[in-house]
């Protein structure tokens, strides 16, 4: 079986867009495929085998000639590609773009989403959450662009603040260590055990690992001291 080539996606979009009464030509001017229906504004369609910033970068200029402009792209096997298509057609949404794939085997032609103005609605929840995360962290103890490893959060704050209690009092009742540390979790968050840090001495009484002892010897600059 031959590579795919670019080429390959013309007759099926040629096709899909001729069945809806369209004049479909290829290569006109800069852009890919040209379709007219009447009078209505020239519809385009720019032709990659993937998706890429490239592609995305054609298309947006491809908006100074017509507001209909889709990228066409080649559908592939696989949860990477769906993956792909999801986020892509999130893009291109925001970017009043349309989106089709071609399956080459049988020249199917799905629509993801058609161009158009795009105006997202905010997610409170998400809104919330986010200030709350900013309002709760102490200092700025990340690195701006660094990966979700080792990311310290407003939780992992708290947990260093019980974990330095415990390293300079000993074992201690949750409700003591919430009364001391200002983290009125403290008994849950001991409890879970997210990074473990921390055991169960008796009932309601906690102290630290080694693991969390070495823990607290990193704490004074995440806690922005």
């Amino acid at each position: 079986m031959s590579k795919p080539r670019e080429t390959d996606l013309y007759p099926p979009i040629k096709a899909f867009l001729e069945d809806q009464g369209y004049i479909v030509k290829s290569e006109v001017g800069a852009a890919d495929v040209v379709a007219v229906r009447g009078e209505e504004p020239p519809l385009v369609v720019e032709l990659k085998l993937g998706f890429s910033l490239a592609l995305f970068h054609q298309c947006v200029e491809r908006l100074k000639l017509s507001d209909d402009v889709y990228m066409a792209v080649a559908h592939k096997a696989g949860k990477p590609f769906y993956k792909a298509v999801k986020a892509n057609t999130a893009m291109a949404r925001r970017l009043g773009l349309g989106l089709l794939t071609v399956r080459l085997e049988d020249g199917l032609v799905n629509v993801h989403c058609d161009p158009g103005p795009y105006a997202p609605r905010k997610n409170a929840k998400r809104k919330a959450t986010l200030l709350r995360e900013f309002a709760r962290r102490q200092g700025d103890p990340n690195d701006g662009g660094q990966t979700r490893a080792g990311l310290v959060t407003a939780y992992r704050q708290d947990a260093l603040k019980i974990a330095v209690y415990l390293f300079e009092v000993g074992a201690s009742k949750g409700a003591d260590v919430a009364r001391e540390t200002g983290v009125k979790r403290a008994t849950t968050v001991m409890r879970d055990n997210h990074y473990g840090w921390f055991e169960k001495v008796e009932k309601g009484v906690y102290g630290l690992t080694p693991v969390g002892a070495e823990a607290v010897t990193a704490a004074a600059r995440v806690l922005g001291a």
